[in-house]
């Protein structure tokens, strides 16, 4: 099982889709966002990106959320 760990996303959905490109690319099972989510610039449109991905993803709460 691949697990792909993200951490700080903080909103910038720019750069979470280029990592989501990568975690595609490496066949990832699972993701654990690993806190901060939010604030920043797009923070709804992040979180619903997170969750309209294809495989399971966890979330632990940081002190931004």
């Amino acid at each position: 099982m691949r697990v792909a760990a993200l951490y700080d996303i903080h909103g910038n959905l720019p750069a979470l889709e280029a990592v989501l490109q990568d975690i595609r690319q490496a066949e990832v099972d699972h993701v654990v966002v690993g806190g901060d989510v939010f604030p920043g610039p797009m923070p709804f449109e992040t979180l619903t990106r997170l969750l309209d991905l294809n495989i399971p993803v966890q979330f632990i709460h940081g002190n931004g959320d």
